[in-house]
């Protein structure tokens, strides 16, 4: 092995090395394998509090996009704007761009993914 290839490779050695001993105090007796196969990983808390919160329903966020897209009429319809209504408007027609103005409403198809979204379901 030429010397600076030996360098290199002590240096990437020492980075895993370290990266390891960050992470020391997860280990019991040096032994990776045993909290590995438990499925360990850097970064992810695996204390008994958050094993003992598993049964807990996690908290309920509405989509953030989704709730930029749509609104809730009233009577429990869901609207949304027409698309096609941004640019390259010269070569529609009056009457057609005239329609887009009005809003829409959510397809039946569409509806249970929508409510999801918005967390009404």
């Amino acid at each position: 092995m030429k010397r600076r290839k030996k360098r290199v490779f002590l240096r990437e050695n020492r980075r895993f090395f370290n990266y390891l001993l960050t992470f020391a105090s997860r280990f019991k007796n040096g032994s990776i394998t045993e909290e590995v196969q438990k499925g360990w990983r850097p970064g992810v808390n695996t204390s008994k509090v958050s094993q003992q919160n598993k049964g807990i329903m996690p908290k309920v966020k509405t989509n953030s996009s989704a709730k930029k897209r749509f609104k809730v009429t009233a009577t429990g319809k869901i609207t949304h704007q027409k698309s096609f209504k941004r640019h390259i408007l010269t070569k529609k027609s009056t009457k057609r761009k005239r329609g887009m103005r009005i809003d829409g409403v959510v397809a039946k198809s569409n509806m249970n993914f929508v409510q999801r979204l918005l967390r009404l379901k």
